[in-house]
């Protein structure tokens, strides 16, 4: 998974770079959205099916079993990824995100896997309205109001949402394993 993380970050960062950006020849040979929102799919087809796969009866489900004091449940995962996607993507288009959708966390009244599934898949459809927002000027433009420890960008939003995203996934494939489930891409 991290070597898996860290060529996506390398390919992502150098087809973006405002050298690759600058040798394009004209603006309708090359552009960065179709790059970002192939990402963004590809990520959304590794996350969706994996929330899918688990069964609602186990959504509930925390490891105990060694250092798991307070982790989040296979729900709570997946509320925080898509309530993170939701957030991200609003920043980039410089919107309010869903109501409910607070530090990382999703509404209260998202409970079934149903409702957890639609949130999720709405996450990803605002990543994809974020990546379609992406141009080659307003990549690397510094986002206002924005703080880190880095300068915000459109472009490092999106690529902090995959990466979140991905990371999250990581840990989905451990409590579908736990479950005995094996994960819909390693099938």
């Amino acid at each position: 998974m991290k070597r898996f993380i860290c060529r996506f970050a390398s390919l992502l960062l150098l087809a973006c770079s405002p050298v690759a950006l600058a040798h394009a020849a004209s603006p309708d040979d090359r552009h960065v959205v179709p790059v970002l929102d192939d990402w963004v799919t590809v990520i959304e087809q590794l996350v969706v099916p994996a929330a899918d796969a688990m069964p609602e009866d186990k959504y509930s489900y925390a490891p105990t079993n060694g250092e798991f004091k307070g982790v989040r449940t296979f729900a709570e995962q997946v509320k925080h990824l898509a309530a993170a996607n939701y957030q991200l993507a609003a920043r980039i288009l410089g919107e309010e995100p869903p109501a409910g959708t607070g530090n990382e966390a999703a509404p209260d009244s998202i409970k079934t896997k149903a409702e957890v599934m639609e949130y999720l898949k709405g996450s990803f459809a605002w990543l994809h309205r974020a990546a379609a927002a992406i141009d080659e000027k307003s990549a690397l433009a510094p986002i206002k109001g924005a703080s880190g420890t880095w300068p915000r960008t459109r472009l490092g939003l999106l690529v902090d949402a995959l990466a979140h995203s991905s990371n999250h996934y990581g840990q989905m494939v451990e409590y579908l394993r736990m479950n005995g489930i094996v994960p819909p891409e390693s099938r």
